[in-house]
């Protein structure tokens, strides 16, 4: 089925506008997309998320299944190393882990700033995103796409620098004092 109209409405959303305001939110999208698509479709909307499930669950969109194992495996990728510096004990890679993502977990753990490490995730986010988006632009799984978009931009626009550090020591110092 085409998404003509619903694809139509969408206004064009660009993570370098800097903070100026999106010209729609998650929930507005949610509303919007959600007059035009039946009611498994309605649910996948609502349910759209940017931390997969632990466990592979089938979503019902080819697109979505492959987005959220790629995800997962990035997170479980960022863990394994995190853990590997800290000198922890952490669980095995997913066999879907492929050496990109390995890479990006990578680099994204090895920088100083945890500011710089989430601007470098959140471009690979969108890079990946790019890469996965469906060719046929008007189809519901180019809507999933724009969803997850929207909510990757949203997230990064909330990070400030001062709250960061504060909250970046004492989640570390807390860490740290645990090992004792």
């Amino acid at each position: 089925m085409a998404y003509y109209y619903l694809v139509s409405q969408l206004p064009n959303i660009s993570s370098s506008e800097g903070k100026t305001a999106l010209p729609l939110n998650t929930q507005s999208f949610c509303e919007l997309a959600c007059r035009f698509v039946s009611d498994s479709e309605k649910a996948i909307i609502n349910s759209l998320s940017l931390v997969p499930p632990r466990k592979r669950v089938a979503t019902g969109s080819a697109f979505l299944d492959t987005w959220y194992e790629k995800e997962r495996n990035l997170r479980f990728a960022l863990a394994q190393i995190r853990a590997q510096k800290l000198k922890k004990d952490s669980l095995p890679l997913p066999s879907g882990c492929t050496a990109d993502i390995i890479s990006a977990a990578r680099t994204a753990v090895g920088m100083n700033s945890p500011l710089s490490a989430e601007q470098f995730l959140y471009d690979y986010r969108l890079n990946l995103l790019d890469d996965l988006r469906p060719l046929d632009a008007f189809s519901i799984d180019s809507v999933y796409a724009y969803g997850l978009r929207l909510m990757l931009i949203e997230r990064m626009r909330k990070f400030e620098v001062e709250n960061g550090k504060t909250s970046y020591h004492k989640i570390y110092d807390t860490i740290l004092d645990g090992d004792k």
